[in-house]
């Protein structure tokens, strides 16, 4: 793993730089607040082990707060030598993922440091759109485009839409969007859905030269890509 050490002790540094070296990482050290920021907003590391105490103006919580608000999500790990709970809670709140206080013995550290490498590796980064064929969703501004061209909808024609996206290629029973897209759990005996997927049809398929959303008799919808 790639990892940025910022540790002001020139003891502790060497003695971490040393472990983690010898167990097969990459290490990039800093001494002061203002190296370590400099190095953890402008490179990639896998994991930050992060003092708490740092000379130069900008101390570890400084750091955390400020890579966090860029929403860089690096496993970060504090080292301190308060060990008041007060202090642990504080630098877990400010987006820290673990807490080693000093002194403590490298096996340790070794074993957090690798078990929060496994848990950077394992997490995926959150899913933002959405896309099949010529159409894209984007599920943080709720903005839908096909051909580039951009779609209005309403909210509930927006969550229709996403649930067929998603299950792209599929037969969609009327009890699936019912329980999915509306919330209910019995048939209300209306013809809500139909209505809704007209309207989306209206959108989403007629100024189009190709139609993707596709009724299935006696069985439901299903939403093929354009270029299928």
């Amino acid at each position: 793993m790639r990892i940025l050490l910022v540790e002001d002790d020139p003891t502790v540094r060497s003695f971490v730089l040393k472990g983690l070296k010898e167990a097969g990482h990459n290490v990039d050290q800093a001494d002061n607040g203002k190296d370590g920021l400099y190095l953890a907003i402008g490179e990639k590391y896998d994991i930050i082990i992060l003092d708490r105490m740092l000379p130069g103006g900008i101390d570890g919580l400084n750091i955390l707060e400020t890579i966090r608000g860029q929403k860089n999500n690096t496993p970060v790990l504090l080292l301190s030598a308060l060990s008041d709970v007060d202090d642990r809670v504080d630098g877990l709140r400010a987006g820290g993922d673990d807490y080693v206080t000093k002194p403590f013995a490298f096996s340790e550290l070794l074993a957090r440091v690798e078990a929060l490498g496994r848990r950077g590796h394992n997490e995926s980064a959150p899913e933002t759109s959405l896309t099949v064929g010529d159409l894209t969703l984007d599920l943080l501004s709720r903005e839908v485009r096909r051909n580039g061209q951009k779609i209005d909808l309403q909210p509930r024609e927006f969550r229709l839409l996403e649930f067929l996206v998603r299950h792209a290629g599929q037969v969609v029973t009327r009890t699936m969007l019912l329980e999915k897209v509306w919330d209910y759990h019995f048939d209300p005996q209306t013809n809500v859905i139909d209505v809704h997927v007209s309207r989306l049809r209206q959108k989403v398929d007629k100024p189009f030269e190709t139609a993707i959303i596709h009724t299935v008799r006696n069985a439901g919808y299903i939403l093929r890509p354009a270029q299928d």
